[in-house]
């Protein structure tokens, strides 16, 4: 079986210099709040031209500090795309404010700023207080943050960056982590950084909001521990996990030349029978996933014909959040939401990391064409 996301091949690459980061934590024993910890920070804001880095726990916990810094709660309204994972929305929810789903565009799938306008009218209508956007950087590609400003400005809200996909990418030449004034990210192992369990991040350009995020990560700290000055959570990322990241974030910018290598084989080679990802003029994606549009009557044989040939594909994400039953009561921009629903019946993703060699890679190419012939694809457009 060929795999879906490559762990081992970086780690063999990189294995000494894991082992060795990996054995000064064990040296010197600071498995909490170890000096690895303020390195990565300081790396993390170098690497893409951030005020402020803060790690963290993980991915959502980075949304939530923020959220909780904002002093978000019961009458707000944040508004948030259909066409992603939960977590975003999740974490809105622990607030007590209420989500409103938005649509996305069918080319990038993230944000579409029409239906994004639709959901702050749609609030103002059902008395709430539009507070804040949260778009989400799909697949790799950052969202269109400069028209998503602009309504952002005129509105009076704010933004929160979700880059836990993009991470590493830029936008028009600005690098993701550094476009608004908070930016989070996830290193979850199987994103393009990720660390060997759960780790995120959050950046700012804000030293005030940094303040506040800070404490908010250590239980609401004030002078030290014992102190506690507002209502926070157990937030910290591990030493160990920052160690490990040190090490993957030497050769990240490598990595990332290496998954647009991996992208161009794949678009070069399957345009003709499925639409190949696009990514919006200026901007650098990470690839965190290759994802096709293919005839969503057709999608579930692609999807047994590849196992059979031991190619695995995963469809991100089969249903858009306003269906979900954990979901389904908060509000949406419109009575429906077309191209969320449609994507999650046309959507396929194939293996992609930055170590998907050549020959395999025109394995997995010849076999889906191969399947696409036999199955009489056509290229379909949403």
């Amino acid at each position: 079986m060929i795999p879906f996301i490559d762990l081992a091949a970086q780690q063999k690459r990189i294995r000494p210099q894991l082992e060795a980061s990996i054995n000064r934590v064990l040296d010197h024993g600071a498995y909490i709040m170890g000096p690895e910890i303020g390195e990565l920070e300081t790396q993390l804001s170098i690497f893409c031209n951030a005020q402020h880095t803060l790690t963290c726990s993980n991915g959502t916990d980075a949304i939530a500090l923020v959220l909780m810094a904002k002093n978000v709660g019961p009458g707000d309204a944040i508004f948030v795309p259909s066409f992603t994972f939960a977590a975003t929305a999740e974490v809105v929810a622990w607030m007590g404010a209420t989500v409103i789903f938005v649509d996305v565009l069918k080319d990038t799938f993230n944000v579409d700023p029409e239906s994004l306008k639709q959901g702050i009218q749609r609030a103002k209508q059902l008395g709430l207080h539009p507070a804040g956007i949260i778009p989400v950087d799909l697949f790799g590609q950052p969202a269109d943050y400069d028209e998503i400003s602009t309504i952002a400005l005129n509105q009076g809200l704010w933004i929160i960056a979700d880059a836990a996909q993009s991470f590493g990418g830029t936008y028009k030449g600005r690098k993701i982590g550094s476009l608004v004034e908070s930016t989070t990210t996830s290193f979850f192992p199987a994103k393009p950084l990720g660390c060997y369990g759960d780790g995120g991040a959050v950046f700012t350009e804000n030293k005030d909001l940094l303040k506040t995020l800070q404490s908010l990560r250590v239980h609401g700290q004030g002078e030290d521990k014992y102190q506690n000055i507002r209502i926070g959570m157990n937030g910290r990322m591990d030493t160990l996990q920052a160690a490990i990241l040190l090490e993957k974030l030497r050769i990240f910018s490598e990595e990332i030349s290496l998954r647009q290598k991996v992208a161009n084989r794949y678009s070069e080679g399957l345009s003709d029978v499925a639409v190949t990802p696009f990514v919006q003029e200026g901007c650098i994606s990470t690839w965190a996933q290759y994802t096709l549009k293919v005839d969503p009557e057709k999608r579930q044989d692609l999807i047994e014909g590849l196992k059979n040939e031991g190619i695995p594909t995963v469809v991100y994400y089969p249903l858009p959040l306003h269906h979900q039953r954990a979901y389904s009561h908060y509000p949406c921009a419109t009575e429906t939401l077309p191209m969320s629903e449609t994507l999650a019946r046309c959507v396929l993703s194939l293996p992609m990391h930055p170590y998907l060699e050549p020959e395999m890679q025109n394995q997995i190419i010849q076999s889906f064409c191969d399947l696409a012939s036999r199955l009489e694809l056509k290229k379909w457009q949403s």
